[in-house]
Parts: C-alpha cells; structure tokens; sequence
C-alpha cells in the first residue's frame, strides 16, 4: 500500500475514531507548553518549537523533529498526532511516515495524554486494517 493510502486511513480513522472523543481545542498561545510536557514526559529534552502557520484545506498542520507549525488553535489529538510525527522523526526526514511506529507513538500519547481506551483504538485499528506497533519508542531512544 502507498504511503499516501496508508496516511488516507489513518486520517479516515482519526475522524470516525478520535475526533468524536476528544474535542478539546488548544490555542496557539499554549501549544508550546503542552509540547514541551509531552517531551519531559517522554523522558526527551529539546522539544520541537510550534511556528505559527496559516492552515490550508490540504495541511492543518505539520510536524518535524525541529518544529510544529500550527494555526492559531487545533484540536488536541491534531496536536498529538503532529507530536507523534516529531517523536518518529531521526532528523533523516521520515516525519511525515504514518506507518507502524507512528501509529503506535500516537496510540500512547492519545492514551497518556487524551485519556482515550487504549483497548478501544487497539480494536478500532485492527477494524480498520491500520498496523501500529505497540512496542514503538521515539527515535531518539532508539538503540
């Protein structure tokens, strides 16, 4: 399967899944706060740094290892499933990958985070045909 059908699945997932389950909204003027106690929490130091953007109809957002630009507000899991992308970014450019270990750091943090069942994602992905690696850890703890 392309890249490009397995990130339509995953987003497809997100709006049936997530979106309906967590519809708390972050301003801009917070975003960095809430990125930097997810990296603590990761046990990581230098977090990326939120640069402001305008959302487009295709990006609402974007996220990197070095930085996450947003709007002046998106709902949260946005901002965790941009987190997630930074947290699989080895600064080689594969931040936009939403294969198995993306989804799996997105399942934690959407657990940890959101307070969503992590049973209930597990389910629902398996429902959807999405693979996601439970055991997946940031790459910058990767051995």
């Amino acid at each position: 399967m392309s890249r490009d059908a397995v990130a339509r699945r995953v987003y497809a997932w997100e709006d049936r899944v997530v979106a309906p389950r967590d519809r708390s909204v972050v301003r801009f003027e917070h975003m960095q706060a809430l990125v930097d106690h997810v990296w603590a929490a990761e046990g990581l130091r230098w977090p990326p740094r939120m640069r402001h953007r305008k959302a487009t109809r295709a990006t609402l957002a974007t996220g990197s290892r070095l930085a996450i630009e947003a709007p002046d507000e998106l709902p949260s899991w946005v901002l965790l499933h941009e987190i997630a992308h930074a947290l699989c970014d080895p600064d080689d450019g594969r931040a936009g990958d939403h294969g198995a270990d993306f989804v799996g750091l997105y399942v934690h943090l959407l657990v940890r985070h959101a307070r969503l069942d992590r049973d209930m994602l597990a389910q629902s992905l398996a429902e959807a045909g999405i693979a996601w690696n439970p055991d997946a850890r940031p790459a910058l703890l990767r051995d």
